[in-house]
């Protein structure tokens, strides 16, 4: 029997088998491709971010409403530039954080920043449109990551490896602008909160200096935030810090496509769920027959005793992926998907 968006994926959270897979199609940009619009006015309002994930929701009946915009949002209300972009995703601008400045640094207010409020306006909307039936996913960078749009990989790299008292209170500030931002959303009508955290990853940094910064300030901020949390490293490797990412208390890990999904599924021996398996860098240039084969492939090998979320490895699948083969992922897990999976 058909069960909800949001049913199917609390379900998978339990670590059970849900009627189907559910497919995050953690789509940001394509809205704007299906309204017509520049990336730049597309972003310009809630409304149409509302009604770009509406529509998305309708083309491909998948299982999220995604109401995040784009990530150096929160630098708009730091006051830091961003720089947008015709075929992409707008992106931070110079860093404006000196490091001098940090111990008399304040944490701007989320209820009065233009930029945030419009996020809390989408995540309303998208509540009062949708109701019960979808769950609404919110975005906080974690406070680990932050640095590198305040003030540039540089700068934040020579603090965390250098100068041990600058980063902790620079993280302490961070933790009190991610707590009262996501809880904002979780508020505002979010059902569950990525935590992006990519300079946690292996792809960045050893896995031994994770366990004293990255994995000691995600623990301090999860706690406090009033919902489930998926921490997503933006493509970058976990395998190596598993056991420490479930520790952090999150509910969900976002995991590379540069990992093998069988090690990955091994290593966390159904502990939390996982989310991701689709290489969306790859996607845009995916065949029918190659979209099939990708998802039946994911799906065959992670679906067993539920537990994951088929999704991108990245968290927002790129611009230049073509809407035919995002409608061909959605029709292949509803070819493939559903419990109990055929060999």
């Amino acid at each position: 029997m058909a069960i909800s968006s949001l049913e199917r994926v609390f379900t998978v959270l339990d670590r059970k088998e849900p009627d189907k897979m559910p497919l995050f199609l953690l789509v940001t940009m394509h809205g704007a491709l299906d309204m017509g619009m520049s990336i730049p006015e597309y972003f310009s309002k809630a409304e149409n971010v509302v009604e770009g994930q509406s529509r998305m929701l309708k083309r491909y009946g998948h299982d999220c409403l995604y109401s995040f915009l784009y990530a150096p949002i929160e630098i708009e209300a730091w006051g830091g530039e961003v720089i947008f972009y015709n075929d992409g995703p707008p992106n931070s601008g110079r860093p404006f954080m000196d490091p001098r400045d940090i111990r008399s640094m304040e944490p701007p207010d989320v209820h009065s920043s233009p930029s945030l409020l419009k996020v809390l306006k989408v995540q309303r909307m998208l509540r009062e449109c949708h109701g019960e039936e979808t769950p609404i996913i919110g975005v906080a960078m974690s406070p680990f990551s932050l640095p590198v749009m305040q003030m540039g990989f540089d700068k934040y790299l020579d603090i965390l490896l250098n100068d041990t008292e600058t980063f902790w209170e620079l993280m302490s500030i961070n933790e009190r602008f991610c707590i009262d931002w996501a809880n904002a959303q979780m508020e505002a009508g979010a059902h569950a909160m990525i935590y992006f955290d990519p300079v946690s990853s292996v792809t960045i940094i050893p896995p031994e200096l994770y366990v004293s910064t990255g994995k000691v300030v995600a623990q301090r901020t999860l706690k406090e935030i009033k919902g489930p949390t998926a921490t997503h490293f933006a493509s970058g490797r976990c395998l190596r810090i598993l056991d420490d990412v479930i520790d952090t208390g999150t509910s969900l890990a976002g995991v590379s496509g540069m990992e093998g999904l069988p090690d990955l599924l091994q290593k966390n021996a159904g502990r939390m769920t996982l989310f991701g398996g689709l290489n969306g860098v790859t996607m845009r240039r995916w065949t029918p027959k190659q979209t099939a084969l990708e998802v039946k492939r994911t799906i065959q090998g992670a679906a067993n005793g539920g537990g994951f979320i088929l999704s991108d490895n990245h968290g927002e699948i790129p611009w230049q992926v073509p809407t035919d083969v995002l409608h061909n992922i959605a029709k292949a897990v509803n070819k493939y998907g559903h419990y109990p999976i055929a060999e």
